[in-house]
Protein backbone atom coordinates (compact mmCIF):
# COMPACT_ATOMS: atom_id res chain seq x y z
CA UNK A 1 0.00 0.00 0.00
CA UNK A 2 1.43 3.36 -1.03
CA UNK A 3 2.22 5.89 1.70
CA UNK A 4 0.52 9.29 1.69
CA UNK A 5 3.70 10.99 0.51
CA UNK A 6 3.87 8.63 -2.50
CA UNK A 7 0.62 9.89 -4.00
CA UNK A 8 1.04 11.28 -7.53
CA UNK A 9 0.87 15.02 -8.23
CA UNK A 10 -2.56 16.61 -8.44
CA UNK A 11 -3.84 19.95 -9.63
CA UNK A 12 -4.72 22.60 -7.06
CA UNK A 13 -6.23 25.98 -7.84
CA UNK A 14 -5.00 28.86 -5.71
CA UNK A 15 -7.05 32.05 -5.46
CA UNK A 16 -4.57 34.65 -4.20
CA UNK A 17 -5.48 38.07 -2.87
CA UNK A 18 -3.28 40.59 -4.67
CA UNK A 19 -2.48 44.18 -3.76
CA UNK A 20 0.25 46.55 -4.85
CA UNK A 21 0.04 50.01 -3.20
CA UNK A 22 2.40 51.47 -5.82
CA UNK A 23 -0.21 51.05 -8.57
CA UNK A 24 -3.02 52.76 -6.68
CA UNK A 25 -5.41 49.96 -7.71
CA UNK A 26 -7.81 48.20 -5.33
CA UNK A 27 -7.04 44.66 -4.12
CA UNK A 28 -8.16 41.88 -6.45
CA UNK A 29 -8.19 38.07 -6.70
CA UNK A 30 -5.81 36.19 -8.97
CA UNK A 31 -6.13 32.45 -9.74
CA UNK A 32 -3.38 29.98 -10.66
CA UNK A 33 -3.45 26.18 -11.00
CA UNK A 34 -0.39 24.35 -9.75
CA UNK A 35 0.52 20.66 -9.90
CA UNK A 36 2.09 19.14 -6.81
CA UNK A 37 1.85 16.09 -4.55
CA UNK A 38 -1.05 16.50 -2.10
CA UNK A 39 1.22 16.43 0.95
CA UNK A 40 3.14 19.47 -0.29
CA UNK A 41 2.57 22.74 1.51
CA UNK A 42 0.52 25.73 0.46
CA UNK A 43 3.78 27.68 0.50
CA UNK A 44 5.23 25.37 -2.15
CA UNK A 45 2.11 25.92 -4.23
CA UNK A 46 2.47 29.71 -3.97
CA UNK A 47 6.16 29.53 -4.87
CA UNK A 48 5.39 27.33 -7.89
CA UNK A 49 2.75 29.81 -9.04
CA UNK A 50 5.28 32.61 -8.67
CA UNK A 51 7.97 30.70 -10.55
CA UNK A 52 5.75 29.51 -13.41
CA UNK A 53 3.06 32.13 -13.88
CA UNK A 54 3.68 35.46 -12.13
CA UNK A 55 7.00 36.41 -10.61
CA UNK A 56 5.49 39.46 -8.95
CA UNK A 57 3.54 37.51 -6.30
CA UNK A 58 4.76 38.73 -2.95
CA UNK A 59 5.12 36.44 0.08
CA UNK A 60 7.50 36.40 3.02
CA UNK A 61 9.10 33.04 3.86
CA UNK A 62 12.30 31.53 5.18
CA UNK A 63 12.73 28.22 7.03
CA UNK A 64 9.85 26.20 5.50
CA UNK A 65 9.71 24.15 8.73
CA UNK A 66 7.19 26.09 10.87
CA UNK A 67 9.98 27.55 13.00
CA UNK A 68 10.66 31.10 11.77
CA UNK A 69 7.04 32.30 11.61
CA UNK A 70 7.67 34.30 8.44
CA UNK A 71 5.02 32.79 6.18
CA UNK A 72 1.91 33.63 8.20
CA UNK A 73 -1.13 34.05 5.92
CA UNK A 74 -4.85 33.27 5.86
CA UNK A 75 -5.89 30.06 4.13
CA UNK A 76 -9.63 29.80 3.45
CA UNK A 77 -10.17 32.59 5.95
CA UNK A 78 -8.18 30.95 8.77
CA UNK A 79 -4.75 32.08 10.01
CA UNK A 80 -2.10 29.57 9.00
CA UNK A 81 1.57 29.04 8.38
CA UNK A 82 1.82 28.52 4.63
CA UNK A 83 4.66 26.03 5.07
CA UNK A 84 2.71 24.04 7.67
CA UNK A 85 -0.57 23.69 5.76
CA UNK A 86 -0.85 20.80 3.31
CA UNK A 87 -2.47 21.39 -0.05
CA UNK A 88 -4.87 18.45 0.28
CA UNK A 89 -6.05 19.64 3.70
CA UNK A 90 -6.49 23.18 2.39
CA UNK A 91 -8.51 21.91 -0.57
CA UNK A 92 -10.80 19.89 1.72
CA UNK A 93 -11.56 22.96 3.83
CA UNK A 94 -12.18 25.18 0.79
CA UNK A 95 -15.82 26.01 0.01
CA UNK A 96 -15.61 25.33 -3.72
CA UNK A 97 -12.40 23.36 -3.94
CA UNK A 98 -10.41 26.52 -4.68
CA UNK A 99 -7.85 27.39 -2.00
CA UNK A 100 -8.22 31.05 -1.00
CA UNK A 101 -5.05 32.73 0.19
CA UNK A 102 -5.02 36.18 1.80
CA UNK A 103 -2.67 38.30 3.89
CA UNK A 104 -3.08 38.30 7.66
CA UNK A 105 -5.53 40.70 9.27
CA UNK A 106 -5.15 43.64 11.69
CA UNK A 107 -1.90 44.70 9.99
CA UNK A 108 -1.29 46.98 6.99
CA UNK A 109 -0.64 45.12 3.72
CA UNK A 110 2.65 46.05 2.08
CA UNK A 111 2.20 43.88 -1.01
CA UNK A 112 0.05 40.85 -1.77
CA UNK A 113 0.59 38.45 1.15
CA UNK A 114 3.20 40.56 2.95
CA UNK A 115 1.99 42.59 5.93
CA UNK A 116 3.78 45.28 7.92
CA UNK A 117 4.76 43.40 11.08
CA UNK A 118 6.84 46.34 12.32
CA UNK A 119 3.89 48.74 12.38
CA UNK A 120 1.73 46.55 14.61
CA UNK A 121 3.17 43.26 15.85
CA UNK A 122 6.71 44.25 16.73
CA UNK A 123 5.65 47.67 17.99
CA UNK A 124 3.37 46.00 20.52
CA UNK A 125 6.04 43.48 21.51
CA UNK A 126 8.35 46.39 22.35
CA UNK A 127 5.57 47.91 24.44
CA UNK A 128 5.81 45.17 27.11
CA UNK A 129 9.60 45.48 27.71
CA UNK A 130 10.43 42.04 26.26
CA UNK A 131 13.58 41.35 28.22
CA UNK A 132 14.52 40.24 31.72
CA UNK A 133 14.99 42.94 34.36
CA UNK A 134 17.18 40.91 36.67
CA UNK A 135 16.98 40.91 40.43
CA UNK A 136 19.92 42.49 42.19
CA UNK A 137 22.57 41.62 43.09
CA UNK A 138 23.19 39.40 40.05
CA UNK A 139 24.72 36.05 41.13
CA UNK A 140 28.37 35.47 40.31
CA UNK A 141 27.45 32.27 38.49
CA UNK A 142 23.85 31.38 37.63
CA UNK A 143 20.39 31.77 39.12
CA UNK A 144 19.00 28.63 40.71
CA UNK A 145 15.37 28.39 39.62
CA UNK A 146 12.80 25.69 40.33
CA UNK A 147 12.15 23.47 37.33
CA UNK A 148 8.36 23.99 37.46
CA UNK A 149 8.76 27.77 37.29
CA UNK A 150 10.78 27.63 34.10
CA UNK A 151 8.64 24.92 32.50
CA UNK A 152 5.62 27.16 33.13
CA UNK A 153 7.03 30.04 31.07
CA UNK A 154 8.25 27.59 28.42
CA UNK A 155 4.76 27.66 26.90
CA UNK A 156 5.08 31.35 26.09
CA UNK A 157 8.66 30.81 24.93
CA UNK A 158 7.29 28.48 22.24
CA UNK A 159 5.93 31.54 20.39
CA UNK A 160 7.55 31.98 16.95
CA UNK A 161 6.18 35.53 16.45
CA UNK A 162 4.21 34.57 13.34
CA UNK A 163 1.41 37.04 14.14
CA UNK A 164 -1.43 34.55 13.61
CA UNK A 165 -3.04 35.47 16.94
CA UNK A 166 -2.77 39.18 16.13
CA UNK A 167 -4.35 38.54 12.74
CA UNK A 168 -7.46 36.97 14.25
CA UNK A 169 -7.83 39.05 17.43
CA UNK A 170 -11.38 40.45 17.54
CA UNK A 171 -10.46 42.96 20.26
CA UNK A 172 -7.84 44.47 17.95
CA UNK A 173 -10.40 44.79 15.17
CA UNK A 174 -12.51 46.97 17.45
CA UNK A 175 -9.62 48.66 19.26
CA UNK A 176 -6.39 48.67 17.23
CA UNK A 177 -4.61 50.14 20.25
CA UNK A 178 -5.11 46.93 22.26
CA UNK A 179 -1.67 45.60 23.19
CA UNK A 180 -2.72 42.28 21.74
CA UNK A 181 -2.34 38.56 22.43
CA UNK A 182 1.21 38.05 21.19
CA UNK A 183 2.67 40.91 23.21
CA UNK A 184 0.76 40.01 26.37
CA UNK A 185 1.85 36.37 26.07
CA UNK A 186 5.40 37.70 25.83
CA UNK A 187 4.73 39.79 28.93
CA UNK A 188 3.85 36.65 30.89
CA UNK A 189 7.18 35.18 29.82
CA UNK A 190 8.85 37.67 32.18
CA UNK A 191 6.09 38.16 34.75
CA UNK A 192 6.20 34.40 35.35
CA UNK A 193 10.01 34.29 35.49
CA UNK A 194 11.17 34.24 39.15
CA UNK A 195 14.41 35.97 38.13
CA UNK A 196 12.61 39.14 37.05
CA UNK A 197 12.70 42.00 39.56
CA UNK A 198 9.73 44.05 38.35
CA UNK A 199 6.74 41.74 38.39
CA UNK A 200 4.52 44.25 40.19
CA UNK A 201 5.63 47.16 37.98
CA UNK A 202 4.93 45.16 34.81
CA UNK A 203 1.50 44.04 36.03
CA UNK A 204 0.52 47.46 37.32
CA UNK A 205 1.46 49.00 33.98
CA UNK A 206 -0.55 46.46 31.99
CA UNK A 207 -3.51 46.69 34.40
CA UNK A 208 -3.79 50.47 34.42
CA UNK A 209 -3.47 50.73 30.63
CA UNK A 210 -7.02 50.98 29.13
CA UNK A 211 -5.72 48.87 26.25
CA UNK A 212 -3.92 46.37 28.46
CA UNK A 213 -4.84 43.02 30.01
CA UNK A 214 -8.48 43.97 30.70
CA UNK A 215 -9.14 44.87 27.06
CA UNK A 216 -9.18 41.18 26.09
CA UNK A 217 -12.70 39.93 25.31
CA UNK A 218 -12.14 36.16 25.82
CA UNK A 219 -13.08 35.33 22.22
CA UNK A 220 -10.63 32.36 22.06
CA UNK A 221 -9.63 33.29 18.49
CA UNK A 222 -5.96 33.60 19.44
CA UNK A 223 -6.05 30.17 21.08
CA UNK A 224 -7.40 28.59 17.90
CA UNK A 225 -5.03 30.54 15.65
CA UNK A 226 -1.75 29.74 17.38
CA UNK A 227 0.20 27.01 15.53
CA UNK A 228 2.42 26.34 18.55
CA UNK A 229 -0.06 25.93 21.39
CA UNK A 230 1.03 29.07 23.22
CA UNK A 231 -2.55 29.84 24.28
CA UNK A 232 -2.17 33.64 24.42
CA UNK A 233 -5.56 34.12 26.07
CA UNK A 234 -4.55 31.75 28.85
CA UNK A 235 -1.42 33.83 29.46
CA UNK A 236 -3.54 36.99 29.62
CA UNK A 237 -5.79 35.35 32.21
CA UNK A 238 -2.71 34.43 34.26
CA UNK A 239 -1.52 38.01 34.13
CA UNK A 240 -4.92 39.11 35.45
CA UNK A 241 -4.99 36.55 38.24
CA UNK A 242 -1.50 37.39 39.46
CA UNK A 243 -2.27 41.12 39.31
CA UNK A 244 -5.53 40.75 41.24
CA UNK A 245 -4.96 37.81 43.57
CA UNK A 246 -1.28 38.24 44.39
CA UNK A 247 -0.70 41.98 44.11
CA UNK A 248 -4.29 43.21 44.71
CA UNK A 249 -3.94 45.83 42.00
CA UNK A 250 -7.06 47.98 41.77
CA UNK A 251 -7.02 49.30 38.22
CA UNK A 252 -8.67 52.34 36.68
CA UNK A 253 -10.44 50.10 34.15
CA UNK A 254 -12.55 48.36 36.82
CA UNK A 255 -11.03 45.02 35.90
CA UNK A 256 -10.45 43.99 39.51
CA UNK A 257 -13.89 45.17 40.65
CA UNK A 258 -15.56 43.54 37.64
CA UNK A 259 -13.97 40.17 38.43
CA UNK A 260 -14.93 40.39 42.09
CA UNK A 261 -18.53 41.25 41.19
CA UNK A 262 -18.75 38.47 38.60
CA UNK A 263 -17.47 35.74 40.93
CA UNK A 264 -19.73 36.91 43.77
CA UNK A 265 -22.83 36.92 41.56
CA UNK A 266 -22.16 33.44 40.21
CA UNK A 267 -21.68 32.17 43.75
CA UNK A 268 -24.89 33.80 45.00
CA UNK A 269 -27.14 33.20 41.98
CA UNK A 270 -25.50 30.27 40.20
CA UNK A 271 -25.46 32.38 37.02
CA UNK A 272 -24.28 35.84 36.10
CA UNK A 273 -26.76 38.63 36.86
CA UNK A 274 -26.15 41.22 34.14
CA UNK A 275 -28.14 44.03 35.75
CA UNK A 276 -26.22 43.68 39.00
CA UNK A 277 -22.83 43.15 37.35
CA UNK A 278 -22.62 46.63 35.86
CA UNK A 279 -23.56 48.49 39.02
CA UNK A 280 -21.38 46.35 41.27
CA UNK A 281 -18.37 46.75 38.99
CA UNK A 282 -18.54 50.52 39.38
CA UNK A 283 -20.31 51.09 42.70
CA UNK A 284 -19.23 48.28 45.00
CA UNK A 285 -19.69 44.54 45.29
CA UNK A 286 -23.10 44.47 46.97
CA UNK A 287 -26.77 45.16 46.22
CA UNK A 288 -26.19 48.76 47.33
CA UNK A 289 -23.59 49.30 44.59
CA UNK A 290 -26.24 50.70 42.27
CA UNK A 291 -26.73 53.62 44.66
CA UNK A 292 -23.17 54.83 44.17
CA UNK A 293 -22.89 57.93 41.92
CA UNK A 294 -20.32 56.22 39.67
CA UNK A 295 -22.66 53.27 39.11
CA UNK A 296 -25.63 55.56 38.44
CA UNK A 297 -23.69 57.42 35.80
CA UNK A 298 -22.75 54.21 33.98
CA UNK A 299 -26.28 52.79 34.26
CA UNK A 300 -27.75 55.94 32.71
CA UNK A 301 -25.22 55.81 29.88
CA UNK A 302 -26.17 52.19 29.16
CA UNK A 303 -29.93 52.80 28.99
CA UNK A 304 -30.05 53.21 25.17
CA UNK A 305 -28.37 49.83 24.71
CA UNK A 306 -30.68 48.20 27.26
CA UNK A 307 -33.82 49.63 25.63
CA UNK A 308 -32.62 48.49 22.21
CA UNK A 309 -31.99 44.95 23.52
CA UNK A 310 -35.48 44.82 25.08
CA UNK A 311 -37.14 46.07 21.87
CA UNK A 312 -35.30 43.42 19.87
CA UNK A 313 -36.29 40.81 22.47
CA UNK A 314 -32.71 39.89 23.22
CA UNK A 315 -33.45 40.27 26.92
CA UNK A 316 -36.63 40.10 29.00
CA UNK A 317 -37.29 42.99 31.44
CA UNK A 318 -38.04 40.59 34.30
CA UNK A 319 -34.84 38.61 33.76
CA UNK A 320 -32.84 41.81 33.36
CA UNK A 321 -34.11 43.15 36.69
CA UNK A 322 -34.25 40.01 38.82
CA UNK A 323 -31.83 37.64 37.10
CA UNK A 324 -32.09 33.92 36.42
CA UNK A 325 -32.99 31.43 39.13
CA UNK A 326 -31.68 27.90 39.33
CA UNK A 327 -32.71 24.97 41.50
CA UNK A 328 -31.46 25.06 45.09
CA UNK A 329 -29.53 21.81 44.79
CA UNK A 330 -27.76 23.15 41.67
CA UNK A 331 -26.87 26.38 43.48
CA UNK A 332 -25.56 24.36 46.42
CA UNK A 333 -23.36 22.33 44.03
CA UNK A 334 -21.88 25.51 42.59
CA UNK A 335 -21.19 26.87 46.06
CA UNK A 336 -19.41 23.63 46.99
CA UNK A 337 -17.09 24.19 44.01
CA UNK A 338 -16.29 27.65 45.39
CA UNK A 339 -15.65 26.21 48.85
CA UNK A 340 -13.30 23.56 47.46
CA UNK A 341 -11.27 26.03 45.42
CA UNK A 342 -11.11 28.71 48.09
CA UNK A 343 -10.08 26.22 50.80
CA UNK A 344 -6.84 25.38 49.01
CA UNK A 345 -3.80 26.81 50.80
CA UNK A 346 -2.48 28.24 47.53
CA UNK A 347 -3.67 28.73 43.99
CA UNK A 348 -2.99 25.69 41.83
CA UNK A 349 -2.28 26.98 38.38
CA UNK A 350 0.18 25.14 36.18
CA UNK A 351 -0.18 25.02 32.43
CA UNK A 352 -0.24 22.10 30.03
CA UNK A 353 3.56 21.98 29.82
CA UNK A 354 3.58 20.85 33.46
CA UNK A 355 0.39 18.86 34.09
CA UNK A 356 -0.85 18.07 30.60
CA UNK A 357 -3.87 20.36 30.98
CA UNK A 358 -4.12 24.08 30.38
CA UNK A 359 -6.67 24.88 33.07
CA UNK A 360 -6.97 23.26 36.48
Amino acid sequence: MAEVHDRPPEQFTLRVRRFNPETGEAPYWDEHTVELEPHRSVLEGILQARDKFDGSIGIRCSCRQAICGSCGIRVNGEPSLACHTHLDAAKRSAKDGVIEIEPMGNMPVLKDLIVDMDAVHWKKIQRVTPWLLAKQPVPEREYIVEKEAMVDVTQTMACIQCGACVSDCLAMEVDPGFIGPAALAKAYRFVGDPRDDEQFERLNDLSQDPQGIFDCTHCFKCVEACPKGVNPMGQIMRLRRIAISDHHIVDQNNGERHEAAFTTLVRDYGLNHEAELLSRSYGGNSWFGKLHPAAGKVLLASLPSIVKAIVRRKIHPKLALFGHRIARHDLAAIQRIYDTVESRPERYELNLYVVGEDET
